[in-house]
């Protein structure tokens, strides 16, 4: 069998508070076909309450090691962008109260955080692809899907295309902060997917399986992985620039959220979605139904809710039978 060639790698690392360090790292293996240069970079973990790309990682190296033949390029795995969150169980940088995905690209000058952002950058920069993989948080599940910012659509559709996801939704730019990763990324060339599936703080198995058969499809696509018995599926797809695709249902009372559809479900206008209830009186105070025919590719995860909370979103029904 032929030999790969990997090893981990210290992407950047900083001084701490007593005695501590931090340290991010990636798994770099290198194909057997010198005459390829092609790198794909998959990256997770940028929030820390975000685990299910854990799974995916390590989907990927086992297959690739499986198979090491097959792969034809240069595959960095980096699972934990923000690792004392993930310790910790917490969507920010612990200590700083801050979002990772709020300071890319980051300052060489900065203080700890934007230092430790613009290192990563410059490490994924000249990658032919990257993968952002992020979960939902604890109040939702989604349905495995691409968001892509409309600046960036006509080079992002066709590789979205091949990652075997159910959805891409293609957003006005007015809703894309530029301080994320993958603004930043695509931003300098470096083809970024944003991918949200599954829920915070736990691993959907046949998510992972799914986005890992839709990264070696990518692979495949750009000639970096030669087994051709690929699983693609053809995804919906939402040109929601003006935001009129999507019917977002939100909570109008505070109580107990119990749903009666799970994301992925069709519906039909009038479906109940879901109770509100009252657990000390009794009582139903909200029902939620679907306003109109579609799919709903979110739905609440969470039970409690506050008036105003995001209960599901649907996706009309002239969007996803197009």
């Amino acid at each position: 069998m032929p030999n790969l060639k990997d090893a981990i790698i210290e992407v950047v690392s900083a001084e701490m508070p007593v005695d501590e360090r931090l340290m991010i790292k990636k798994h770099r293996i290198i194909g057997t076909d010198k005459t390829i240069g092609k790198r794909i970079c998959i990256v997770t973990g940028i929030h820390g309450d975000e685990l299910e790309g854990q799974f995916v990682c390590y989907e990927v190296s086992r297959r690739i090691h499986e198979n090491a033949g097959a792969l034809k390029g240069i595959v960095d795995i980096y699972p934990a962008m923000n690792p004392i969150g993930i310790d910790s169980v917490t969507r920010g940088i612990p200590a700083f109260d801050l979002d990772m995905n709020r300071i890319f690209p980051g300052n060489s000058d900065g203080d700890m955080n934007e230092y430790v952002a613009s290192e990563i950058i410059k490490d994924c920069r000249g990658a032919d692809l990257c993968i952002d993989i992020h979960a939902s948080n604890i109040f939702l599940t989604e349905v495995p899907q691409i968001r892509i910012n409309e600046l960036h659509k006509e080079s992002l559709i066709p590789l979205a295309k091949q990652a075997n996801m159910d959805f891409i939704w293609i957003h006005g730019n007015n809703t894309v902060l530029k301080s994320t990763f993958a603004y930043s990324l695509n931003s300098i060339q470096v083809p970024t997917l944003v991918v949200e599936m599954g829920v915070g703080m736990r691993i959907t198995k046949e998510y992972g399986i799914q986005l890992a058969d839709g990264i070696f499809s990518l692979m495949n696509y750009l000639e970096m992985w030669t087994d051709s018995n690929m699983n693609k599926k053809t995804p919906i797809i939402s040109y929601d620039q003006d935001g009129t695709d999507v019917i977002y249902l939100n909570a109008p009372v505070s109580g107990v959220y119990v749903k009666e559809r799970d994301h992925g479900s069709i519906v039909h206008r009038g479906d109940k979605i879901g109770n509100i209830i009252d657990p000390l009186g009794g009582k139903i105070l909200f029902e939620v139904t679907a306003p109109d025919d579609g799919w709903l590719f979110t739905s609440r995860e969470y039970p409690i809710v506050d008036a105003g909370s995001l209960v599901g979103r649907i996706l009309k029904k002239e969007v996803y039978e197009k």
